[in-house]
Formats: C-alpha cells, sequence, structure tokens
C-alpha cells in the first residue's frame, strides 16, 4: 500500500498546479497555460533526476524502443487532456471541470466495449450509470435544455478523462518497460523523457503557428514558474504511484482529487458550487468506485 502516499501527494500537487495553469489561461490563452507545465517543468524534472542518482548511485536506465513508444503515447494524450482540460475549466467551475476530468475510468470501461468488444456485468453497467447521471447534474448548471444547448465544456472535459487515462497507461508501460533500476529512478527518467518530448512538440508547434503564446509562458515568468515546479512534483509523484502499482489503482484514488479541487475553488476562485454540482460530484465518485470494485 506504499503507493498511497505519493499518490495522495500527487493528487495535492497536481490540483495546485491546475489552479495555477487555470489563472495563466486569462492572461496567456489555453495553448500558453498549457506549455507552461511541459516547458517551465522539464529542468525540475532533470533536477529531480540527478538528485536520485546522486542519492542512490544507481545509473540511469536505457530507454528502449518500447519503453519510447509507450512514452510518446503518454506524452501526445497528455498535451492533448491538458489543453481540453484548461479550456473546461476557463468555461465552467475549477470544481465542476475536474469532477467531469474525474470520469476517466468509466470512459475506459465504455472504449473497452467498443474497441475491443469487452463484456460488462450489471454491477459495470450500473457503475457507468450511476456516474453519468452524475455528469448529468453537475453539467445542466441551468437546467437540461442549457446543457444541450452548449455541452461542449462537459464533452472536453469528459475527453480529457478519457486522455489522461490513456496517458496512465502510456506511461506505466514505459516505467515497466525500462531496462535495470529501481522503481524511483525508473519514474524519474521517464518523466524527464515525457517532459522533454512535450517540450520539443508543444514547444515547437507553438514556435511555429502561435509564437505569441509560447512568448507569453515567459513573459509571466513569475507566475508560469511556480505552475511548472508544481507540474513536476506532481508528475514525479504520479509516476511513482504507475512503478508501484496498476494505472487503475492509481487513477481511482486520484478521485480525492475532485474534493481538493471544491476547496480551491471556493478558496481561492471564490467560485459557487450549487448542491446539485455537489451531488453530481458524489454520483460520479460513487459511479467510478463501484466500477472499479466490481
Amino acid at each position: 500500500m506504499i503507493w498511497v502516499v505519493p499518490t495522495l501527494i500527487a493528487a495535492a500537487a497536481q490540483t495546485a498546479r491546475n489552479a495555477m495553469q487555470a489563472g495563466l489561461t486569462r492572461s496567456i490563452g489555453t495553448l500558453g497555460a498549457t506549455q507552461v507545465r511541459f516547458v517551465f517543468g522539464l529542468p525540475f524534472a532533470v533536477i529531480f533526476l540527478l538528485a536520485v542518482v546522486l542519492v542512490t548511485g544507481q545509473p540511469v536506465p536505457r530507454m528502449g524502443a518500447g519503453a519510447l513508444g509507450f512514452t510518446i503515447i503518454g506524452a501526445t494524450a497528455q498535451i492533448a487532456a491538458t489543453a481540453l482540460m484548461l479550456w473546461a475549466m476557463s468555461r465552467r467551475s475549477f470544481a465542476v471541470a475536474t469532477a467531469w476530468i474525474k470520469t476517466e475510468p468509466v470512459m475506459v470501461a465504455i472504449f473497452g466495449v467498443i474497441a475491443l468488444g469487452d463484456h460488462l456485468s450489471m454491477m459495470q453497467t450500473a457503475a457507468i450509470l450511476i456516474a453519468t447521471l452524475g455528469v448529468v447534474l453537475i453539467s445542466a448548471r441551468d437546467g437540461l435544455a442549457s446543457m444541450l444547448s452548449d455541452s461542449r465544456p462537459a464533452l472536453a472535459g469528459i475527453a480529457a478523462g478519457a486522455l489522461f487515462g490513456a496517458s496512465a497507461v502510456g506511461f506505466r508501460g514505459a516505467i515497466l518497460g525500462l531496462d535495470g533500476g529501481d522503481q524511483l529512478i525508473r519514474a524519474t527518467t521517464t518523466l524527464v523523457w515525457a517532459l522533454a518530448m512535450q517540450t520539443l512538440m508543444l514547444g515547437g508547434w507553438l514556435l511555429v503557428f502561435r509564437r505569441q503564446a509560447l512568448i507569453g509562458g515567459f513573459r509571466e515568468w513569475r507566475a508560469s514558474l511556480p505552475a511548472g515546479f508544481m507540474g513536476a512534483l506532481a508528475s514525479q509523484f504520479w509516476f511513482l504511484g504507475f512503478a508501484l502499482t496498476s494505472a487503475a489503482n492509481v487513477r481511482t484514488l486520484a478521485l480525492v482529487e475532485v474534493i481538493f479541487a471544491q476547496i480551491v475553488s471556493r478558496r481561492i476562485f471564490r467560485q459557487h458550487i450549487a448542491r446539485r454540482e455537489l451531488a453530481g460530484m458524489a454520483l460520479i465518485i460513487v459511479g467510478v468506485i463501484v466500477l472499479v470494485r466490481s
């Protein structure tokens, strides 16, 4: 059960990072805020790796073709998920957007049925229906008609959850695929590779097509630097959790982010959460827990 500790630390750090990125969205836009966690997080990840090497005396594991492929999948999915998450947060409250993203295990189960022909038991089907009802409750801010007329934020949040799930599986595959080393150095090595890829992919694209968004992150470096640090810190502990247990276990415990996000939404953003939305968040948590336990 040692994986519980890094997972809880990661959830708290990620909530802080998401709040910082959500704040940056207002000044430098969604793409500018998206790249902050990668561009400004990479130097801290390198420092983490150097510290692990110095303390443990272990060499950096070799990145083979299999691990590299998993890292690319995880890195690409995480970029898209982060952009969708920040866009959803810019349209609805921080806590509500976080709750949408936490439908991640449910979406993975649905994709398994569609793409792989997986069988769902009655309990699993009930769990999906419970979580779906929760999404409807928190989405219908001004009634069901309002949700149907503008369902884009909800769809973006749910899509972000699915992509975060794909990235978690990819990163765990990369960690397990490295040659040699203990869980800590394999997790930290994978983090450096992932952030380096993400910096090159998103940073390079922004440099060519959206240079102002890239420059905005450096212009707002006082806010971007702590966001990058918290992003690297959260990822360090997520990856350590993936090294210790299955991605499903880690992402299920990560549901505590919904509670953390509610606190941040009230205390920092001064956003009011309606009782219906709180009930929806509770249903999502119940649905996901039932699904995983089944």
